[in-house]
């Protein structure tokens, strides 16, 4: 596909009851709200809003979202400004929609559990048997029953949670929901997603979020708890390592009152209470299309939107199930103009593209009848060449497999290495490796491209780099790790950086994020960590043997990104990406019950060697 030329954007507005939108449509003069407490086949009742379009001239379909964080502005008189996925406009309402907003069970105006995940009933026996297919099914009954107007269409969005919901609910699909995107989802929250990668719990996400968000309150209710924690200073990095170890969070933070932040520290191990919240192996009998939504650069859910897809792929042949990535952060589509990230500039605005090219397109096509949408089952935008992709499938066919190895005098070659090399370094939980370099008390999207040289010189973090390319080198899929390790310590944690090193000529530009110099720039495309005693199963930790030689295999999520000529590929290795990650006391135990005296140094050596060749393996396109 062409590169998209630079266009304007109209500045994208919030949306707020009673603040004029960027395009001054008026929801209250178009749509009429109705407000209704739908019952589920369990007799709970679920708090739902309608919006339908006042020009009756013709029947429009339903588009809904569920979300768990409010439906306001509640009464049928408080209208929004905003109808349909958000993004400052309302290309959607001016459309025509009936849109439809659900609080899930359990939060603000329904009643019910809340379950965070809710995991889902395969063999649903009796009317007790729900979940977010069933809660769905019933209310899409209950829609075409009683709300008139309606061309007898579903369609279901959503971001980051939601996105969860809009896939969870297509699972055993009611016949009328025709059109699913879910967007930035969650799939699996132990292996992947938000609050843990392969086993390593990542702390800031996790505290920033339940503080807030997790407050048990009464139903039904149209305010929730507000979060009334305050840091001491603006710097998590000496705020955790201060706290110690990480029971303390309960200890002297949450002191119990969050419920999920407790079932998280009581299943340290990916047991059944995480597997039931992965909904991957659940996509079945998915009779709705989808078309999935991610960004390149989510720090929030970077496994999750790639996961749903694969898994519809596998186990629905026949529907049309798309995959959309573009260079965004967490729902970064419609939250920003997706015309750079910190200082990664894409040249073009890749977020009005999207609004003018997908969405509407898309849910039109499926619920209106209107013309093919023309998109590809992969449409992927390329950093670095700044240019999108289409794809007839995901991974790319055309992308074959290349293995990059580490050498031990710092280079990469893609030639196995001889003789028997190894680097090695001291990890230690009193000053474990920051994660940015501008630390504050959040956590800032940009860090997912931000440069690394913020992390140069220290002795634990281990640098390759290749010679400047000659030519372009362009990645596409998963990138395998492929470590080779050895540890003072019985446990460790690993943390793989795939970085694209610019040219030292490379052209300052404008409006620089953190007043970081351009030529050098180590741009960080791609980071992952493994927490080491899961690098056999996320069910049975394993740990280590002092002083053996021990592979640890693991995937990073997905690249589409190209190393242009005159740049440089690294790779950096470390043990700590704190207080992104909680510090491992690199010791077998298990570290939510580990006290402070249990953090312990330990020497880490990667290997280089003929025997013991480290490497990362991803697809390459020609």
């Amino acid at each position: 596909m062409q590169q998209l030329a630079k266009i304007l954007l109209i500045p994208l507005v919030l949306m707020v009851a009673g603040v004029a939108n960027a395009d001054d449509y008026d929801v209250r003069e178009h749509y009429t709200k109705h407000e209704y407490a739908i019952p589920m086949r369990d007799g709970t009742k679920v708090f739902t809003a309608v919006y339908t379009p006042k020009d009756k001239s013709r029947e429009y379909p339903f588009l809904m979202v569920k979300t768990p964080y409010s439906i306001s502005p509640y009464g049928v008189d408080n209208y929004p400004t905003q109808l349909g996925p958000s993004g400052g406009d309302n290309r959607f309402a001016k459309e025509g929609y009936i849109f439809v907003y659900q609080d899930v069970r359990g939060r603000y105006m329904s009643e019910g559990e809340f379950k965070n995940m809710t995991p889902h009933i395969a063999d649903k026996k009796g009317p007790n048997d729900v979940d977010e297919s069933s809660d769905m099914y019933d209310t899409v009954e209950y829609l075409l029953e009683n709300v008139k107007g309606h061309n007898g269409k579903v369609g279901i969005f959503g971001i980051s949670y939601r996105g969860f919901y809009a896939a969870a609910s297509v699972i055993d699909s009611h016949p009328a929901i025709k059109a699913s995107s879910p967007q930035a989802p969650m799939a699996d929250i132990y292996y992947g997603d938000d609050f843990h990668h392969r086993g390593a719990f990542f702390l800031l996400d996790a505290f920033r979020f339940f503080r807030g968000f997790d407050q048990e309150h009464n139903n039904p209710t149209k305010q929730g708890k507000r979060d009334t924690f305050q840091f001491p200073g603006n710097d998590a990095y000496k705020f955790f390592l201060e706290l110690g170890a990480l029971h303390n969070v309960n200890d002297k933070i949450f002191k119990g009152e969050s419920q999920f932040w407790n079932r998280l520290m009581e299943h340290p191990n990916y047991d059944e209470f995480w597997q039931s919240r992965h909904i991957v192996p659940h996509l079945k009998n998915v009779n709705a299309n989808v078309m999935t939504v991610i960004g390149s650069f989510d720090a929030e859910d970077s496994y999750g939107g790639t996961a749903i897809y694969e898994g519809i792929e596998k186990n629905n042949p026949g529907i049309d199930n798309m995959l959309v990535r573009g260079p965004w952060f967490h729902g970064g589509w419609v939250r920003s103009d997706g015309t750079n990230l910190g200082n990664v500039r894409f040249n073009s605005q890749t977020s009005k593209f999207y609004k003018e090219n997908i969405d509407l397109k898309f849910f039109n096509h499926y619920l209106k009848g209107g013309p093919d949408h023309e998109l590809p089952e992969m449409l992927a935008f390329y950093t670095g060449e700044n240019e999108w992709r289409e794809h007839s499938e995901w991974p790319a066919a055309e992308a074959e497999p290349k293995t990059f190895y580490m050498t031990d005098t710092g280079g990469i070659s893609n030639d196995k290495p001889t003789g028997d090399g190894y680097d090695e370094w001291v990890s230690d939980p009193a000053n474990p490796v920051p994660y940015t370099r501008a630390i504050t008390n959040g956590r800032s999207r940009e860090y997912m491209v931000e440069d690394q040289r913020f992390v140069e010189g220290r002795p634990d973090v281990m640098v390759y780099e290749t010679e400047v390319l000659t030519e372009d080198l362009t990645m596409s899929g998963p990138i395998v790790a492929d470590l080779y390790v050895s540890t003072t310590g019985t446990d460790a944690d690993f943390v793989v950086k795939v970085i694209d090193v610019f040219p030292n000529d490379f052209p300052e530009h404008e409006n620089k994020y953190m007043d970081v110099p351009m030529p050098g720039y180590q741009m960080m495309v791609r980071g992952e960590v493994i927490r080491g005693k899961y690098r056999n199963s996320m069910e049975t930790p394993e740990p280590f043997t002092p002083g053996e030689v021990t592979q640890v295999k693991f995937t990073l999520p997905d690249i589409t990104h190209t190393f242009k000529q005159g740049h440089k590929l690294m790779i950096q290795i470390q043990s700590s990406w704190f207080p992104l990650v909680d510090r491992n006391p690199q010791q077998f135990l298990n570290i939510y019950e580990a006290k402070d005296e249990d953090y312990i140094k330990a020497t880490h050596q990667i290997h280089t060697s003929d025997e013991y060749p480290s490497s990362i393996t991803v697809g390459v396109i020609e």
